[in-house]
């Protein structure tokens, strides 16, 4: 059967960038459904796109779809035939309704069966229907209408391109019928050509100045940066958020440098790269150094003609921009930092719950809380660094830099910690705390960065949860998610225990959360919330090893430690005997709650040995669990698998004797309790 390639591209208006990537990836998967699901088969999909088309372009199709044998059930042989053995009335009726002729039913456990053949119709026949659903079926996050039409896009659909090799595949979705017929760029092109066939598209978009493959617009961008820059004299600074974003701006890159005035580079280099890169999309070029220097680079959709009034244009942009960052600087700097803090007092935090300025009083309150919790890990100096912080971490809302550039929060704050003589920690953690401030980010680095990060995000979580607003779905304004995680990732990485229930109940307090049903739900739904982080955390540790230690997430960081120690035990070679040991234990001890253990009442060897077994190794592996060496206490508790056995070999354990079943459950209770402060290894999946 011979092969050919598919090509759909969607025609539109600009579409946003950043829902690019997610529509492409939407593309393919719904393409591949869909062609497997009508019994298409092909090698490979793929997805290319630009600002202006969505294009699917599917390798190796099959010319025919595959053809299908199906089986229904009909009544069963004593209803379908009579004593005769005739096809009854049952029978005749249900093979006509699945279009076979009664002698051909099948009969097969007692009921009679139809085997449907179906051959596989022409793939350009089907893709008439098919093209059209897939298209219909892409969802984005704003759509919209236009004309009269009940159709909704994300951008009004201009043309549609459909071939299977040189056959155009015939069919109309909003009054834009399908052909052969693209469009070239805005500029460069002679607007409308035509693609004779699939495998010709990517080469006739490039003659129409359309660099449709993505990856290679990609390549041509990071490239023709570099080179501008190293003809600058310097090196490009390419974040990958910004290079995405720029690439689907542009159908056909080039890329330009441009100037500014050195007078600017007396401003924090953020104050000149924050304009730069999130407003005008410009990259920031760097000496060898790493110290900014007065040149930008930004990428232009056309080509080299003109690129002088180009150059000259963005210049002029960017020094209006720098321009204003530089008065608000200068304003700024009429009054210290902590001058600022004082109009904190107009700024709401969040409704009914107070002023940022009160804000920034708790978040003292819970570093001095939070540090004397840690008083063994941390010095007498941290904490003052962080009490310090605090103080200051919000003031920078206030200026003027931040108002005009919301970016540079917490950034504004150091930097002028720094121009006014504070510590270098203390300067550091008020940018600090606010870290990760999106997927991927870094987390604080000095300690009072990290105690003042722990503060805010309890802080603003607690405050959230007062007012009834838990997360739910996919809705999460505050981004209180991505700092739960945060609080994960901070306490694993700094090796942290401390009791977070302990440190919400303080939170509460500073909160005036006076009601006990009300102060009861907040624990309990912040519980939640970090659990469902901490499994977040361990995606890649087995599902059951962290149900297994999942159970109370006070200290995350013991969880984690439990998680890795659990996963190494269940390698060891004893391992499968020794849990299922430690389970029989587990199931036998709900049966009570005393672990009041009187040895006289100990008849028999095997109880007494595993009494005696269980004194030795309690103490070293309670030891162990304070000192968080969870491998450690898992290699003493497995001693306990073999008087475990012989326990329940030899004793019965619901003896008539009440006090005598009592104390065996006692016993049994005690030695479980220690094991789950470990884990719980009734959830391990043997």
């Amino acid at each position: 059967m011979s092969e050919k390639n598919l090509l759909l591209e969607i025609g539109t208006e600009e579409i946003p960038a950043h829902v690019m990537p997610q529509i492409l990836n939407q593309l393919k998967d719904l393409a591949t459904k869909n062609l497997n699901d009508a019994r298409i088969n092909f090698s490979e999909a793929i997805t290319l796109g630009t600002p202006r088309r969505i294009t699917l372009f599917v390798k190796g199709v099959a010319e025919t779809q595959s053809d299908a044998t199906e089986e229904k059930r009909g009544p069963s042989v004593k209803v379908a035939f009579d004593a005769a053995g005739n096809p009854s009335k049952a029978a005749v009726g249900f093979a006509r309704g699945q279009k076979v002729d009664a002698k051909d039913l099948v009969t097969r456990d007692g009921y009679v069966y139809a085997i449907i053949h179906e051959q596989g119709q022409p793939t350009a026949e089907i893709l008439k229907t098919l093209l059209p659903k897939i298209i219909c079926s892409l969802t984005f996050p704003n759509n919209m209408r236009w004309g009269n039409l009940d159709f909704k896009f994300i951008r009004p659909l201009r043309w549609i391109v459909a071939l299977l090799d040189d056959e155009i595949i015939p069919f109309e979705v909003a009054n834009v019928k399908s052909g052969r017929i693209s469009r070239g760029h805005r500029t460069l092109s002679n607007g409308e050509f035509e693609i004779p066939d699939a495998i010709s598209y990517r080469y006739t978009c490039v003659e129409n100045f359309v660099i449709v493959d993505q990856n290679a617009r990609r390549n041509m961008i990071t490239s023709q940066i570099e080179t501008v820059a190293k003809e600058r004299g310097g090196v490009a600074e390419i974040s990958d958020e910004l290079l995405e974003e720029v690439l689907y701006l542009v159908e056909y890159p080039t890329a330009l440098s441009g100037n500014f005035e050195t007078k600017y580079l007396n401003l924090p280099p953020e104050a000149v790269i924050t304009p730069m890169r999130d407003h005008q999309r410009y990259f920031p070029v760097k000496d060898s150094e790493g110290k900014l220097l007065p040149i930008f680079i930004t990428v232009r959709n056309g080509g080299k003609d003109y690129l002088d009034i180009v150059q000259h244009g963005n210049e002029r942009v960017l020094k209006a921009r720098l321009e204003d960052a530089q008065f608000f600087f200068n304003e700024d700097r009429k009054k210290t930092l902590e001058q600022h803090r004082e109009k904190l007092k107009t700024v709401v935090f969040q409704e009914s719950l107070g002023s940022m300025y009160q804000k920034t009083e708790r978040l003292v309150k819970l570093c001095e809380k939070i540090s004397d919790m840690l008083c063994e890990k941390i010095s007498a100096e941290d904490k003052k660094n962080s009490l310090r912080a605090a103080e200051l971490s919000k003031a920078d809302l206030v200026t003027g830099m931040v108002t005009e550039f919301t970016e540079l929060q917490g950034v504004m704050g150091r930097e002028y910690a720094k121009l006014d003589g504070e510590n270098f920690e203390v300067a550091t953690a008020i940018d600090e705390h606010y870290m990760p401030r999106f997927s991927g980010d870094a987390q604080p680095k000095t300690v009072a960065g990290k105690i003042l990060s722990l503060a805010d995000k309890i802080d603003n979580i607690v405050a959230t949860f007062s007012r009834g607003l838990v997360p739910t779905g996919s809705q999460d304004p505050f981004a209180l998610r991505r700092q739960a995680l945060g609080i994960v990732n901070l306490l694993t990485e700094a090796n942290w225990s401390i009791s977070l229930s302990e440190v919400v109940n303080f939170a509460m307090d500073l909160l005036n959360v006076t009601d006990s049903v009300g102060r009861e739900k907040i624990q309990h739904d912040f519980a939640d919330f970090m659990k469902l982080r901490v499994k977040n955390f361990l995606d890649t540790t087995r599902y059951d090893v962290v149900d297994s230690v999942i159970g109370n997430v006070d200290d995350i960081c013991a969880v984690t430690l439990k998680a890795a120690a659990v996963e190494q035990f269940l390698k060891t070679p004893d391992a499968v005997k020794n849990i299922q040991s430690f389970v029989r234990v587990a199931n036998i001890a709900r049966k009570t709650d005393s672990t009041k253990i009187d040895p006289a009442l100990m008849t028999l060897d095997a109880e007494q040995v595993l009494y005696r077994a269980f004194e030795a190794v309690k103490v070293a592996a309670e030891e162990l669990v304070a000192k968080k060496d969870f491998i450690g206490a898992l290699d003493i508790l497995k001693k306990l698998s073999a008087p475990i056995d012989s326990f329940f070999n030899d004793v019965m354990v619901m003896d008539e004797n009440l006090d005598v079943r009592q104390n065996r459950l006692a016993l049994l209770k005690s030695i479980d309790e220690l094991i789950n402060k470990v884990a719980d290894f009734k959830a391990i999946v043997i």
